[in-house]
């Protein structure tokens, strides 16, 4: 029994220490009212998995006996942005759109901005979007990511520290006089 209460105890301290994450949403954004720069000064998480990918194929035709023999290489680039990995403000280019990168590459970026369909969480933005994919710019190129990808949304570590201030006197008393 001691060793349940122990243990217990232990996971409560251990889970107090780690990142209390919550989704970034425009009502939170409404709240404070932060600057760029003090956007910048955010650390950014994602709350799931996001996979780009684009297909790219060497076609190679030759011309033998009087017929045509294609021979087609598939090949296929992918990024993933795990959940959890951090990310930092790079930009505002419109109101409530963030530009958010994950990488250290020049112009590598997602951009997010709040779904109302999503409980006004920020989250992946496309160019389009259809039911199995949507289409976003990372670095400059066009990548693919499917529509699970749609609810990734930002998160941030928030410790909401609640102090009151308070100015104290004691009252020395009256006598009465004379």
């Amino acid at each position: 029994m001691k060793s349940i209460l122990s243990l217990s105890i232990v996971l409560i301290f251990l889970s107090s220490c780690g990142p209390n994450l919550k989704y970034f949403t425009e009502d939170l954004y409404d709240e404070y009212n932060w600057s760029d720069n003090e956007l910048k000064r955010i650390q950014f998480y994602v709350s799931q998995d996001i996979v780009l990918y684009k297909g790219m194929s060497d076609n190679d035709t030759k011309i033998r006996d009087g017929k045509i023999r294609v021979k087609s290489d598939r090949k296929v680039e992918e990024i993933v942005i795990r959940k959890g990995t951090p990310g930092v403000f790079i930009q505002s280019p419109k109101e409530n759109r963030f530009a958010i990168s994950f990488d250290d590459g020049r112009g590598q970026f997602l951009m997010f901005g709040p779904n109302p369909k999503a409980n006004g969480r920020f989250v992946l933005l496309a160019k389009d979007w259809d039911r199995r994919s949507g289409k976003v710019t990372y670095g400059g190129q066009t990548y693919e990511t499917d529509s699970a990808s749609a609810y990734a949304a930002l998160m941030v570590d928030i410790k909401r520290a609640k102090k009151t201030k308070y100015k104290s006197k004691q009252a020395d008393g009256q006598r009465v006089r004379g």
